[in-house]
C-alpha cells in the first residue's frame, strides 16, 4: 500500500520514539554541561548571596535564570577532598582523600612514590595518630568525565586539579583537553607567565603546566576564561562537558590594581579589596562563558553548575553570619554557594533550602545527560534533577564530613548533619551540637541539653563512617610516655 508523505513522516517519528533515537546530531539530544568549581569562595562572597560589597552580576544571572541552594555544602573544609568528591560522587572518607594533597615541590626528596602511604602519622605531643593522606586520587576511581566521555561527550578541564602528579592529571582521568590542571594547590603567580623565576623548584620556575605564557601580564582567571571560550567554540556542534576550576580566589591574594581600587573602603583592608577584585575576575570569566553560549545559541541547551570547594579563607573575606572559615568544622568552613542554571528546564529565580553537597554533582550530571547511574561501586551522592525541575523532594539522608587530621584546635573531627541538627565529633573527646535552623552562627552548644539527640547522631555518624570504610584516628601510644633512663 502506498503511503502519503505525511503518513511516512508519522511512521518515522514513531520509530524514533520507540528506539529512543534523536533527530539531528548528538548535541541536540543531550545537554552541554559547564561546571564552575571556584577555589576558596565563601558563602557570602556573591551579591546574589546577600553581599553588598562584592559585585557579581554574571553569577547573579545564573541564580536569576536558575536555582540557588541556600544549604549548599562542600564535601570538605579544604580543597582536594572536595575535588575528589566532585569527580566521583563519593565521600572523601570513602575515597581516602581527606586532606589537601601535597604537591611534589612540598614533599622534600620524596618525589612520586610507587604507592600512596599507608602508615599512620603523628608525634608524641599529640594524643592521636592520624591516617596518612595520599599523594593522588587512585586511578581506579571513575570520574564524571570518564562517564560522560563514554557517552560521546567532549570533555575539557581548565584550572586547578590538585588530585595528583602527572600520571593522575585530568587527561589521565577522562578529560580530552587539560588547560592548567596539575598538582598545584595554588598558582605561582596570577599574572602571565604565571611563574616564580627565582623559586628553588624547577616546576614553579616554569609556571603552570598546560598554560604557557602568552600575553605578559594577563590575569590568570581571564586566561582560563579564554581557554573555556575556545573549547566551547571548537565543540559547539557536539555535546561537551567543561569543568572550569578557577585557581581564584585562593592565595596568593593578587589582583589587577585598578580593579582592586574599586573596592577600597574605610571599613575594609587592602587585602579585602584585592580579594574582591579576584572575585570580580571569576564573575568576568562566568560572563565570558555566558556570552559565548548566547552568541552560539547554546544557552538553552546547557546546564551550568556553580559552586566552591570549601568555605572562605578568614582574613581575605568575612563569612558572617556563618562561624569561622576554611579548614574549620563550622559552617563557615563547609557551607558554600551552590547554583544551577538550565533555561527552560530549571525554573528561573527559584530557591531551594534542600541541603546539597559536592557528592551530588556527579549523579545530577549523569541524569541530566540521560545516562544510567554507576552501579559497580557505591555512589554517595543523589541526583538533584527532580529538585532542579521544581518538583518537591525531601531526601531522607544525613550528610557526613570526615577530617581525621590535625589542622586547627581541637584537632581531628567528623560531622553529621540530619535535618537542621549538626553534631561535630572531635576525636579528642569534645562534642558540639547545633540547631542550624535556630542558630546559623553556631553560638549555642546543645550537646548537654539535648544529650539523647547528640548520642543518636553520634551513633549514626560512627556507623556511616564504618560502612564507608573511612580511616579513623586512633590512640597514640607514644603520647605522654616518659623517657626511661
Amino acid at each position: 500500500m502506498k503511503r502519503t508523505p505525511l503518513e511516512m513522516k508519522g511512521l518515522w517519528l514513531g520509530l524514533v520514539a520507540i528506539l529512543g533515537l534523536g533527530l539531528g546530531d548528538s548535541a541536540q539530544s543531550k545537554p552541554n554541561i559547564v561546571l564552575f568549581l571556584i577555589d576558596d569562595l565563601g558563602w557570602m562572597d556573591l551579591s546574589c548571596q546577600g553581599s553588598d560589597y562584592y559585585q557579581t552580576p554574571n553569577i547573579d544571572r545564573l541564580a536569576q535564570e536558575g536555582m540557588r541552594f541556600t544549604n549548599g555544602y562542600a564535601a570538605c573544609a579544604v580543597c582536594s577532598p572536595t575535588r575528589a568528591a566532585v569527580q566521583t560522587g563519593r565521600y572523601p572518607g570513602r575515597l581516602g582523600v581527606t586532606d589537601w594533597i601535597r604537591s611534589r615541590f612540598q614533599r622534600g626528596n620524596i618525589g612520586t612514590p610507587e604507592a600512596n602511604p599507608t602508615e599512620y602519622v603523628g608525634g608524641k605531643n599529640r594524643p592521636l595518630l592520624c591516617p596518612p593522606n595520599p599523594y593522588w586520587m587512585e586511578s581506579e576511581e571513575r570520574t564524571v568525565a570518564e562517564i560522560l566521555q563514554d557517552a560521546d561527550y567532549k570533555t575539557g578541564y581548565i584550572g586547578k586539579w590538585h588530585l595528583g602528579d602527572d600520571d593522575w592529571y585530568p587527561e589521565e582521568q577522562g578529560y580530552l583537553a587539560n588547560r592548567g590542571g596539575c598538582d598545584y594547590a595554588q598558582p605561582p603567580s596570577y599574572f602571565d607567565p604565571f611563574n616564580q623565576p627565582n623559586h628553588r623548584h624547577p616546576m614553579i620556575q616554569a609556571g603552570i603546566p598546560g598554560l604557557p605564557g602568552r600575553e605578559p601580564g594577563q590575569y590568570l582567571t581571564h586566561r582560563e576564561a579564554d581557554e573555556a571560550v575556545a573549547l566551547i567554540e571548537e565543540w559547539k556542534d557536539e555535546a561537551f562537558f567543561l569543568q572550569v576550576a578557577h585557581y581564584a580566589v585562593h592565595t596568593p591574594i593578587q589582583a589587577i590594581e585598578e580593579v582592586a581600587a574599586k573596592y577600597a573602603r574605610e571599613d575594609k583592608k587592602p587585602v579585602n579589596a584585592r580579594y574582591a577584585a579576584m572575585v570580580e575576575s571569576v564573575d568576568d570569566a562566568v560572563g565570558s562563558v555566558l556570552e559565548t553560549l548566547d552568541r552560539l545559541e547554546l544557552t538553552d541547551d546547557t546546564l551550568i553548575v556553580f559552586t566552591s570547594d570549601n568555605g572562605g579563607l578568614l582574613g581575605p573575606t568575612d563569612n558572617t553570619p556563618l562561624r569561622s572559615g576554611k579548614g574549620y568544622a563550622y559552617e563557615g568552613g563547609i557551607r558554600v554557594p551552590f547554583i544551577a542554571s538550565w533555561p527552560g528546564t530549571i525554573p528561573s529565580g527559584s530557591v531551594s533550602d534542600t541541603p546539597v553537597v559536592s557528592i551530588d554533582i556527579l549523579p545530577t550530571l549523569v541524569e541530566a545527560a540521560g545516562l544510567p547511574m554507576v552501579t559497580d561501586r557505591p555512589i554517595d551522592g543523589v541526583s538533584l534533577m527532580s529538585t532542579l525541575k521544581g518538583e518537591a523532594e525531601d531526601f531522607d539522608r544525613a550528610l557526613i564530613w570526615h577530617f581525621p587530621h590535625y589542622r586547627h584546635a581541637p584537632g581531628p573531627y567528623s560531622i553529621i548533619r540530619r535535618e537542621d541538627h549538626k553534631l561535630i565529633y572531635f576525636w579528642e573527646g569534645i562534642r558540639e551540637l547545633y540547631d542550624l535552623g535556630e542558630d546559623l552562627g553556631e553560638k549555642v552548644n546543645l550537646v548537654q541539653s539535648r544529650a539523647s539527640l547528640a548520642a543518636s547522631l553520634e551513633t549514626e555518624l560512627l556507623n556511616e563512617l564504618g560502612a564507608m570504610g573511612a580511616r579513623l584516628p586512633k590512640p597514640n601510644p607514644a603520647f605522654g610516655a616518659t623517657q626511661k633512663d
